[in-house]
């Protein structure tokens, strides 16, 4: 029963999360990395309808043929898949209909996990629902980008979150030495968690917070677009290519920097950690302020232990604050997937799972770079010390921040921004 209840807790959370939405909401593609909110209501049926209903319920009837075909994200050993970039294209099934094809998964699903099932299509059905908490993420992430192009932006959910003022940014000093990183089989993981393994770590410090949105403002003003130094040659090149000058949802009006949030379009708070940020934007702004990116290994090793706290979701704030206390690291989880200078490249002895689950990760593994931490949009319950997430250095339209690192650790002085 407990398989049971996870299980449908988290689809209604997906089905919640549509709540504010128009009918027009749920079709357009505003991007190719993006998906309409549409396909990512069908697509984490499609999963435990291709992985675990089809294979394991006795006569099973898919709920529409075709979308074996529609719905596959990029499973090569399930078949061929629309085309990612023209998802938006497509008008049917109605919106409607998709919500009739999740009520038949869930009826499905439901017969299913009433039955005594081994501890290997449990384990499936857990990755199911970790699965769709990504997509919760990703819903919100790609709505607020299709928001972003309109000319007057909508809110996904209007009102104010309360501002907390930002702690002094401090250095919080590790000692580093011979640890392990990893998850250590306590729980679910997806499998670029592991295997769990030493490291060795020199002395490093931690900034206590996130960049606030004002500290960025004062990069900004002393022309850190602009300043050729600062940058790595692909990451200057592609800002002058887009015409870079501020984080992905900033707009320029009547001399004010304006900045969309899932909350509507409203004054830049700098007291707010910055958000929507690239890889390239972190690291210049890091090199900047004359300190580095944490590595996914320093970060993991600050985190081991710590309580998973700060996430806004839950709370209904849908906005990062930049809060926390002045003697150690603040704001670990929950507010911003922090960027890190780690390349994503499997852990030494990894091995992708056997068959079409096995592309959940593994062939991602080149070109990206580590995310930790969850944001605002995350789940609490899909956060962990050890969560791995990851994304090309271009991109910004995920929660992505901002927190700077040094080392070797200098025990009288500060990170300064």
């Amino acid at each position: 029963m407990a398989a049971l209840q996870q299980y449908l807790a988290v689809r209604q959370t997906s089905e919640g999360l549509c709540e504010p939405l128009a009918t027009e909401d749920f079709v357009p593609q505003s991007m190719p990395d993006a998906s309409p909110t549409k396909w990512h209501l069908a697509h984490t049926s499609w999963f435990f309808e291709t992985f675990l209903l089809r294979p394991h319920l006795v006569d099973y009837r898919p709920f529409d043929a075709g979308f074996e075909y529609l719905f596959n994200s990029y499973y090569e050993a399930v078949g061929p898949q629309y085309p990612r970039a023209a998802r938006g294209a497509i008008t049917r099934p109605t919106v409607e209909q998709v919500f009739d094809y999740r009520r038949h998964v869930d009826a499905a699903m439901t017969t299913l996990l009433l039955r005594p099932l081994e501890p290997h299509l449990l384990a499936l059905v857990t990755l199911g629902v970790h699965h769709e908490q990504q997509h919760q993420e990703l819903l919100l992430m790609d709505l607020l980008h299709l928001y972003s192009n309109h000319p007057a932006p909508p809110a996904y959910r209007a009102g104010s979150a309360a501002a907390l003022p930002a702690a002094p940014q401090r250095s919080v000093a590790f000692d580093g030495g011979d640890g392990q990183v990893g998850h250590d089989g306590d729980g679910f993981c997806f499998d670029n968690e592991t295997p769990r393994h030493r490291v060795w770590l020199e002395p490093f410090e931690l900034g206590s917070r996130l960049v606030t949105n004002g500290e960025y403002l004062e990069f900004m003003a002393d022309g850190g677009y602009e300043q050729p130094a600062l940058w790595l040659s692909d990451g200057l090149a592609l800002a002058r290519r887009e015409g870079w000058q501020a984080p992905l949802h900033w707009r320029r009006r009547e001399g004010a920097w304006l900045e969309l949030t899932l909350r509507g379009l409203g004054p830049v708070a700098p007291e707010r950690p910055v958000a929507h940020v690239s890889f390239f934007e972190a690291d210049a702004f890091a090199t900047w302020a004359g300190s580095r990116l944490p590595t996914e290994q320093e970060w993991e090793l600050a985190a081991a232990g710590a309580p998973v706290s700060g996430n806004l979701l839950e709370r209904g704030e849908l906005c990062a604050i930049a809060a926390g206390d002045d003697a150690g690291i603040s704001q670990l989880y929950g507010d911003l997937w922090e960027w890190t200078r780690s390349a994503y490249e499997p852990y030494p002895g990894f091995r992708a799972r056997e068959g079409a689950i096995g592309e959940y990760n593994g062939k991602f593994m080149i070109s990206q770079q580590v995310l930790r931490g969850g944001s605002c949009a995350t789940p609490t319950s899909h956060i962990r010390a050890t969560y791995r997430n990851f994304f090309y250095p271009h991109q910004r339209w995920m929660f992505s921040g901002i927190r700077l690192a040094r080392g070797p650790a200098r025990p009288a002085e500060g990170i300064s921004t």
